[in-house]
């Protein structure tokens, strides 16, 4: 095939690194031409995940910029982890189209904020050269949140749940399958940077409580919000309906979505709407796999919606 894109991999070891190394192996017009990781270099990237054959992993070091130039990268990394690379691209291959899946520049005016649902012309997508991909919890609440934005008289408060692949591939009490057992862990229940991130990116702070299930992947966000008007479900669900008309990855419904129900989905599901009594408190659902359309998946709609492809192009659609 012709005119194909050249596209890289830093940070390849993590479970969201395989989910991105099978969408570009199924991606039309892109190329993969290196994946690194420290843990992983020297070994074929076949054995994590379809890719060419004869391909190895390399060392996830910024010195292998100057061998490589690729026309995208995602980034993969920790957070606090990708600006030496960054750099390094301004150094060696600036025209490189970066998607740092990381917190760091998430509020960082120089890069495109990567929510395409949301902000694909506000963020001016289309063309961006530095996009920030959100947070997995803060796709699912801000997809939430948003189409009642303007109806809200206070804070909403959303209440996450998330399987453990959330916590990566680092041992930690998050990912800690027999502790994680029968049981539900909250943390971090003030000032989670996801709180931080949602309340930025939609003008109005948030109140955001996350935890921890024995599920391996899949998030759940259950979204209290107060009106400063009545509401009616009617009204609630056709705000919903509208906004996301037009785009295919997102799901609204009347019934409330479990969490099981975005497990392998490529997109989010909304639903599960109510009202009280006097319509002034509503409360919506949302679901998401937070390792597709929390992470991977919306890394390629922006790698689309930045090379003026079709921004599903490569995606399957729920």
């Amino acid at each position: 095939m012709t005119n194909r894109y050249t596209i890289g991999l830093i940070g390849a070891r993590g479970h969201t690194g395989r989910e991105i190394l099978k969408l570009i192996d199924s991606h039309p017009d892109l190329e993969l031409v290196f994946a690194a990781s420290r843990e992983l270099a020297g070994k074929e990237v076949s054995e994590v995940a379809p890719a060419p054959a004869g391909l190895k992993f390399e060392s996830a070091s910024p010195d292998l910029l100057a061998d490589h130039q690729p026309d995208i990268c995602i980034l993969a990394l920790p957070n606090e982890a990708s600006q030496p690379f960054v750099d390094a691209f301004a150094r060696h291959s600036p025209k490189t189209i970066l998607i740092d899946l990381s917190a760091d520049h998430r509020f960082d005016e120089n890069w495109a904020y990567g929510l395409p649902e949301l902000y694909a012309e506000s963020q001016s997508l289309k063309g961006a050269r530095r996009i920030a991909n959100p947070g997995c919890y803060a796709t699912a609440a801000q997809l939430a949140i948003y189409p009642c934005l303007k109806h809200l008289a206070s804070p909403p408060s959303v209440f996450g749940v998330s399987g453990y692949s959330g916590a990566g591939t680092n041992p930690s009490p998050k990912n800690d399958v027999e502790r994680l057992s029968e049981n539900l862990m909250p943390y971090a229940p003030v000032g989670h940077i996801h709180e931080r991130e949602i309340s930025h990116h939609l003008g109005h702070t948030v109140r955001f409580t996350p935890h921890v299930h024995p599920a391996f992947s899949g998030i759940l966000a259950t979204v209290h919000m107060t009106f400063r008007a009545p509401l009616s479900v009617e009204t609630m669900q056709t705000l919903y309906d509208k906004t996301y008309a037009a785009h295919d990855l997102i799901t609204v419904q009347t019934d409330t979505p479990e969490l099981k129900d975005a497990t392998g989905i490529q997109g989010a599901i909304i639903g599960g709407f109510s009202v009280s009594e006097d319509g002034l408190h509503g409360v919506v659902f949302a679901a998401e796999d937070n390792l597709l359309k929390g992470a991977a998946v919306q890394a390629i709609q922006n790698i689309n919606l930045a090379l003026g492809l079709d921004i599903l192009s490569g995606i399957k659609t729920i």
